[in-house]
């Protein structure tokens, strides 16, 4: 008994450490994934704090961030795509910056065209023209409208090269956006060579080691990375960093961003301890620049604890996260979800280390929080609320001491919480599901149906570890009736009962207390067996078969193998081992056709993740 509930308990703490990865619970971090898939392999990272931190050369140089940030953000089919070069080394400088001395330039001057003191042309008849093309470019994208975006980023760049020459900085810029909205296209072919020739241009025209090749070096470094080609990948990035060092020094934040990203390739390259050093170096960098609580740095902190979660340094990985908490909640307070997400994510590692009292406290101030800011039936509320089941849960099996009483009460609270989650996801999804013809697919509800569906998958799960933890701690199902008998009924130690009444749902076992025998009266155990009632999702087997629906029903199909392929193969192995494991279980009629479609939709996982 003390073993299979050790064996729970191991798996109570691995979900929980599952679902917390990416940042907090799955629901939240999953989601977030969705909006930004390019997050895996590098970052886009902007804040006022950081903003007002750089040098700016220009406010219009024809890529599409404005001034003082780093990247556009636009979102589009469920994605975060980023086009534009960093606004600190502009490529094409505008005509607000007063040019040289007519005299010093007689050429520029006879071709109606002005100068700027690093010789760049500035302006003429087609800057106007390059401009609009790419401002509408820019807008058409927003719009989704991609085929008029594809047009207009080619027309700045034919009218860049007709303006100002085949190797002009104004042509490296219109490149550098054109090979942007390639790659965030997926057409890699297209862009690569894009990239390259933008490079190539500004090394010849500014020098190998000037600032501006260095911000589209590490733009190839994002472009090799996302596409898993990590050591030129590591390359570009190194040669970056050792350009931005230079002319920045070494304390600049945006130093420290490109050192980021280098850390996060060496990571994939499993060079852990380089990537983590490069890390802690970049965070502080941006400390001591005074951006300790941008959320730059918070993210970074986020990044290397659950870093530290995986590497089971857990210590350090609470220091961290109590770092990030109390840095939340003196720049937004607790009426933020960002704060909400960092009380999550301790609360999980508090969880693993068998602090359960302030988990418990974390959550309950988030779900009072996340009702507060966000409504009873979002699927985040109903994400806590799973993450309450959990934890309850784990008070039973962590603490042997606690009484039948309280174990009682306390998977009473869990099947609570966990129904109450249950209800609020299949309610979001059904609401969803109806409105599918009605409603013209967005970006916030596609969020919205992979946030539930990911929070649905949690609660099936804990359905499944709900019923294996009644069982372990009560013999639930099992009423235990004590009988004193008189002695003379017994001979032999036999016994005789003339009437017991059982219920034709129970099941009649009885054993004597051989070792009271010979006392005036005995004791005899008689277990009765019940039927539970069959209410949705009360059992494993409930749970299976609606874990197994999300994937058979095309409204959640794309969504489980895509977006939640990972979170769905854990549910489903896990009601699997439950009931596996289980035999009043195993044997109820259907049960092996159900685990047998179960191990076919594992199979069918397998296949699309290795033709990936």
């Amino acid at each position: 008994m003390l073993s299979l509930s050790r064996a729970l308990g191991r798996r109570l703490f691995s979900s929980a450490a599952a679902a917390a990865e990416g940042g907090a619970a799955a629901s939240t971090s999953v989601v977030r994934k969705v909006q930004n898939p390019l997050e895996e392999f590098f970052e886009v990272e902007r804040s006022a704090a950081d903003d007002q931190a750089r040098p700016h050369y220009g406010s219009s140089d024809g890529s599409f961030g404005n001034k003082g940030s780093k990247f556009g953000a636009i979102l589009i089919r469920q994605a975060a795509v980023f086009i534009g070069l960093s606004s600190n080394a502009l490529l094409a400088q505008d005509d607000s910056i007063a040019p040289a001395d007519s005299s010093e330039q007689p050429d520029a001057n006879a071709a109606g065209l002005r100068r700027i003191e690093d010789g760049s042309v500035i302006s003429n008849e087609h800057t106007i023209k390059w401009r609009m093309c790419t401002d509408n470019a820019r807008d058409y994208f927003l719009k989704g409208k991609l085929a008029e975006a594809e047009k207009l980023f080619k027309a700045a760049l034919q009218e860049a090269k007709e303006g100002f020459g085949l190797r002009d900085p104004h042509v490296a810029s219109a490149l550098n956006n054109l090979a942007e909205f390639y790659r965030l296209r997926k057409e890699y072919e297209k862009a690569e060579p894009l990239y390259m020739e933008a490079v190539e241009i500004l090394e010849q025209s500014f020098g190998p080691d000037d600032i501006r090749v260095g911000t589209a070096l590490r733009n190839l470094g994002q472009y090799y990375h996302i596409q898993r080609r990590f050591d030129q990948a590591q390359t570009c990035y190194e040669r970056a960093l050792k350009i931005e060092g230079r002319v920045m020094g070494l304390g600049h934040p945006d130093y420290a961003n490109t050192m980021y990203l280098l850390a996060k390739v060496l990571r994939q390259q499993r060079k852990g301890n380089d990537a983590e050093a490069l890390i802690r170096e970049s965070i502080r960098i941006l400390e001591e620049a005074g951006l300790g609580e941008s959320p730059n740095c918070i993210h970074r902190m986020r990044f290397l604890s659950l870093d530290l979660v995986r590497s089971k340094r857990l210590v350090e990985a609470e220091n961290l996260q109590r770092k990030i908490l109390h840095n939340l909640e003196l720049s937004k307070g607790w009426d933020s979800l960002d704060t909400t997400m960092a009380a999550e994510t301790l609360s999980v590692t508090l969880q693993t280390i068998g602090e359960l009292k302030e988990s418990e406290e974390l959550l309950e101030r988030c779900l009072a929080v996340r009702r507060k800011i966000l409504s009873e039936n979002h699927f985040e509320v109903a994400g806590i609320l799973v993450q309450l089941a959990r934890l309850t849960l784990l008070k039973i099996i962590s603490d042997i001491k606690v009484s039948n009483d309280l174990s009682r009460s306390h998977l009473v609270k869990a099947k609570q919480l966990v129904s109450d989650s249950i209800r609020i996801t299949e309610g979001i999804l059904n609401r969803l599901r109806e409105n599918q013809k009605k409603l013209k697919s967005t970006i916030g509800i596609e969020r919205e149906k992979i946030g539930a569906t990911a929070v649905l998958l949690q609660a099936l799960e804990v359905v499944g570890l709900l019923e294996a933890t009644r069982k372990r701690k009560q013999e639930p199902g099992k009423l235990v009736l004590l009988l004193r008998l008189p002695l003379e009924h017994l001979k032999h130690g036999y016994f005789k009962i003339d009437a017991v009444r059982v219920s034709h749902t129970c099941r009649l076992f009885i054993w004597p207390d051989k070792h009271l025998i010979g006392v005036r009266n005995t004791t005899l155990r008689i277990h009765l067996k019940n039927n539970f009632e069959k209410s949705d999702y009360e059992h494993a087997e409930q749970a299976l078969r609606k874990c197994i629906s999300l994937y058979n029903e095309p409204y959640t199909r794309n969504v489980v193998s895509k977006y939640l392929r990972q979170q769905y193969e854990r549910c489903l192995r896990s009601l699997m081992h439950i009931i596996q494991h289980d035999p009043d279980i195993l044997n109820a009629p259907g049960m092996h056709d159900l685990l047998g479609e179960s191990q076919r939709i594992m199979k069918e996982l397998d296949e699309e993740k290795n033709t990936k």
